[in-house]
């Protein structure tokens, strides 16, 4: 006896249709995801010069200094005397030469004033020369008998008189001198022109700054200390610093003097730390950063480049049992004279870490540490299979369609 037949729904019958073939279509794409994942994590490698290995150095340490280079020898040049700037010679940045002319100002009035300065002393040696004539004369008729005493002391005071006239008139002509060649402000060493002030035009009042020359090689570093790590101090410590406008160039000097007063305001000690060696900026002014090293300590410390860091925290990433971890550390000091980190927790002594970790990364991901000289062999054959492949092409005749 045959059943009647049961309808079946259509769209329950395309469901059943349709949902073996959407499974046979997404099982090989995450399949290929799967494997592509497994392959990217166990093929990785790691380069024997990307390895950097833990180890314990002597990180120097002391009181943090700051403040700016300076030059020891410098000039502030003002005028000495009032008049108006004819000529500037000189511009910032320009060489110059002990007693090379700088800037020139009005002379004029200054030489009509020697000019009477010089009369002034002409005049007065005349009236000394009458007068001590006269009192020669004075002499004579006292010795006969024909003048009175009286009369030869007052020729002698006349003659004191018209000498002091001659000192004074020749002060006169000398500070006049003096005056002219202040009109002429000139180099008094060798060095730069760091600050020009002044323009053709200006009226120079006295005591007006017209310029500034400099020596380049006189440069120290003019840095502040605070109070409370002044005990720590003593004159010939090394000091390294850095330089703003250097980049990471390192600077070495020593400390030459020791402020014994501290700044009422800050409470900071002031240092001068000369430049060793030939290594020094050409520049005055600018901010600079380092510490006086007034020990050692020894830390395990690494580089800067095996540092990744994300906001203020720091991680490296260790190689152990052929994977890569990644290992959160607390950093310490820098030291000023390798560059190195020291780090208080998170690694320990021998561990190996990877030198300019990629973004990519993921913990736990596989990893084989090769050579160079291994990577740089596998890739000949490849280059020489290129460039078969390449001959081949080129001799192959060109076919005309």
């Amino acid at each position: 006896m045959l059943r009647p037949l049961v309808p079946v729904p259509v769209a329950l019958s395309l469901a059943l249709v349709l949902t073996p073939v959407l499974n046979a279509c997404q099982k090989p794409a995450e399949k290929t995801a799967s494997a592509s994942a497994s392959v990217a994590l166990a093929n990785l490698q790691v380069l024997t010069e990307d390895i950097y290995q833990v180890k314990t150095s002597s990180l120097a340490h002391g009181p943090v200094v700051t403040g700016v280079i300076q030059p020891e020898r410098h000039a502030d040049l003002r005028a000495e005397v009032s008049s108006v700037v004819l000529e500037v010679l000189k511009e910032n940045g320009d060489k110059v030469k002990r007693g090379d002319l700088l800037i020139r100002l009005d002379e004029t009035a200054i030489r009509d004033s020697l000019r009477s300065a010089q009369e002034a002393v002409k005049a007065a040696q005349s009236t000394l020369q009458q007068s001590e004539r006269q009192l020669e004369r004075q002499k004579t008729l006292r010795a006969s008998g024909m003048t009175s005493t009286q009369a030869l002391e007052d020729a002698q005071l006349r003659v004191n008189s018209a000498n002091s006239e001659v000192v004074a008139a020749r002060a006169r002509e000398v500070q006049a001198r003096q005056q002219l060649q202040h009109t002429e402000v000139r180099a008094p060493f060798d060095g730069l022109v760091s600050e020009r002030k002044a323009s053709v035009g200006d009226t120079a009042q006295v005591g007006k700054e017209l310029v500034k020359v400099i020596a380049p090689e006189s440069m120290r570093f003019e840095g502040l200390v605070a109070a409370d790590r002044i005990g720590e101090l003593q004159l010939g410590q090394n000091v390294s610093f850095n330089i703003n406008g250097y980049g990471k160039q390192e600077f070495i000097g020593k400390v030459r003097r020791i402020d014994p007063t501290a700044n009422p305001n800050t409470r900071q000690v002031a240092v001068q730390i000369s430049f060793e060696g030939v290594n020094q900026p050409k520049v005055a002014g600018l901010y600079a950063e380092g510490r006086i090293e007034t020990g050692t300590v020894s830390s395990l410390t690494v580089p800067e480049a095996v540092l990744a860091r994300a906001g203020d925290k720091a991680y490296v990433w260790r190689l152990s049992d052929g994977k890569i971890h990644k290992v959160e550390v607390k950093v310490g000091e820098r030291d000023s004279r390798s560059g190195d980190f020291a780090i208080s927790s998170g690694v320990a002594l021998g561990d190996q870490l990877l030198r300019n970790p990629g973004i990519n990364f993921v913990d736990g991901q596989g990893a084989k540490i090769v050579s160079s000289k291994i990577v740089a062999a596998a890739d000949k054959p490849a280059e020489k299979s290129a460039d078969k492949s390449a001959e081949k092409a080129a001799d192959k005749p060109a076919v005309s369609k």
